[in-house]
């Protein structure tokens, strides 16, 4: 039988790393992969549909989903999950000392449907009571100007809302004190200068992700694995070929992190961390189906209407492929 061409972009890790190099065949496929920064990928994929099957943000995806505009539909493996409380930074001398601290401050996010971004405006909400609208965002390039939101968004009156202008970045703002904080989850260039002038809104931010974990069972999925709906139609074996393979490939991530005859990562101390984790967040802590992540899903689509990001009802179903809702 003749394999079915697809073009299939992502961001290379140890849970792809198998599936991009060959060592995991994705069924009846024959596959060429794109690999580069997320940003970059997702981009290409919302504006110009360039690849077969992507890596794409969950909060892009939902926005399209939402908007009825989306050329792709969702396979439940999220290759990029990450605790984010470690993603806030502050400017030394603003006055703020906790999270309630920053209601009616001014804000900086390289984009407002980042999905890093929409996590973390529903901890404040969630956990320390600073709603979006509390709160004025400025949009804008963090290290380098000209930046611009991967798909268009229209957001309620009540976000207050402001776009950077073109030769401004939310660094050099924060630096001039026109901003108070930056939600990123790329360490702004002056916390990384190491000169005190920028620092972590939750400095023991390892404590305060595992605090999160325990009180909501979350480990915040940042992307899914999405196909051209077009592909999905015509051949409807494709999406779980695509959930196996994966699957797989993660599978034999998380074996060699338990690995100690010859490590397998560079970090001397693996084993010990792997069971810490384990014993922390559970066996399965990197799960990927429907079922096992709908609650932290429909936690997502909460924080997007509260956001302002869709401008329609959708269900956790309605972003994932039918045949995948079992899984």
């Amino acid at each position: 039988m003749t394999e079915l061409a697809l073009t299939i972009a992502c961001t290379l890790s140890d849970r792809t790393r198998p599936v991009i190099d060959g060592r995991v065949k994705i069924e009846g496929v024959d596959a060429q992969f794109t690999t580069g920064e997320p940003e970059d990928l997702f981009r290409q994929a919302v504006r110009e549909q360039t690849f077969d099957v992507t890596e794409l943000s969950m909060g892009s995806h939902m926005v399209t989903t939402a908007r009825g505009d989306s050329h792709y539909i969702g396979i439940p493996v999220f290759p990029s999950r990450a605790f984010r409380h470690s993603g806030v930074f502050i400017r030394t001398g603003a006055g703020i000392e906790r999270p309630e601290d920053l209601a009616g401050r001014r804000i900086g996010l390289p984009e407002y449907q980042q999905t890093a971004a929409l996590w973390v405006r529903g901890i404040l909400s969630d956990q320390h009571g600073v709603k979006p609208e509390d709160v004025e965002w400025v949009i804008g390039s963090q290290e380098e100007a000209g930046g611009t939101e991967r798909t268009p968004i229209t957001l309620p009156d009540r976000i207050r809302l402001k776009r950077i202008a073109a030769d401004e970045t939310l660094s050099g703002l924060l630096a001039g004190g026109e901003i108070d904080a930056i939600i990123t989850p790329r360490p702004p260039s002056g916390y990384l200068r190491g000169d005190g002038s920028v620092k972590r809104l939750f400095p023991d931010f390892k404590s305060a992700e595992i605090a999160y974990h325990r009180a909501t069972g979350f480990f915040p999925i940042m992307h899914c694995i999405a196909l051209r709906r077009t592909l999905a139609d015509a051949h409807p074996w494709l999406p779980k070929a695509l959930f196996d393979a994966f699957s797989v490939a993660k599978q034999s991530a998380m074996d060699d992190l338990q690995k100690i005859n010859f490590l397998r990562i560079s970090m001397p101390w693996v084993a010990a961390h792997f069971e810490e984790t384990s014993r922390l967040l559970g066996d399965d802590y990197w799960a990927y189906g429907f079922e096992r992540n709908r609650q932290e899903v429909e936690a997502m689509l909460r924080y997007a209407r509260a956001d302002g990001l869709l401008t329609a009802s959708i269900s956790a179903r309605d972003l994932f492929h039918e045949s995948m809702l079992d899984s």
